[in-house]
């Protein structure tokens, strides 16, 4: 019942892109179609990518920690154990931390974002995936750290403030260069481009005179 449930949603959700699309529409069509496939990624695709994430994310930030000797990453289960001067703490990769929401959003965003043909939504999508997943390797990295030097006590800390701040900080500049950057070079107006180079005249009689 379930299945059949969501296959109705989905096959509703595809034919009101496509009356959006016929209507012209464009900015409706982008604000359902990527609240849409983010609500799809949540439901469907979700259960499924959570653990393979969550390793992959435990053996990248693992690297770090087995250089370092600051943390063992056990990247089978997920898990992370630190040690530190008070302590030792065991943090699991849940579904917040392996990433899984960030691109899901990313993607969402990115598939309905007119400024790309398809094949460049395809290759900036796994650039934008890949990018978000070392950034959120990194931030693990930093939380496991912060925690090794300065003890259990600054998990809060660590988790909540610091290493937000470092992932969200990568997510802005991803999201710069991926969206913001792309519209204001792509963007018209009447002959102007900002795409464009302006091209310098030639005179008659070659060029420039010394």
């Amino acid at each position: 019942m379930t299945y059949l449930i969501s296959a109705a949603a989905i096959a509703l959700w595809i034919w009101l892109l496509h009356v959006l699309k016929k209507a012209g529409l464009r900015f409706w069509r982008y604000l359902l179609g990527a609240c849409g496939l983010f609500l799809i990624f949540m439901i469907i695709i979700r259960p499924w990518a959570v653990l393979p994430l969550a390793r992959l994310v435990a053996a990248i930030a693992g690297i770090f920690g087995k250089v370092t000797g600051f943390y063992q990453a056990y990247f089978r289960y997920g898990v992370i154990f630190i040690e530190s001067f008070n302590g030792a703490i065991t943090v699991n990769i849940d579904m917040e931390c392996s990433g899984i929401i960030e691109i899901a959003a990313f993607v969402s965003l990115l598939t309905f974002y007119q400024i790309y043909n398809v094949p460049e939504r395809i290759y900036v999508g796994i650039i934008g995936t890949l990018y978000t997943i070392l950034s959120n390797a990194l931030r693990i990295s930093v939380i496991c750290t912060m925690i090794h030097f300065l003890g259990t006590d600054y998990y809060y800390l660590a988790h909540t403030v610091v290493g937000r701040i470092v992932f969200y900080v990568l997510q802005v500049i991803l999201y710069f260069f991926v969206f913001t950057r792309s519209h204001v070079l792509k963007m018209r107006t009447g002959d102007f481009g900002y795409h464009k180079r302006e091209e310098k005249p030639i005179t008659e009689g070659g060029g420039d005179k010394a």
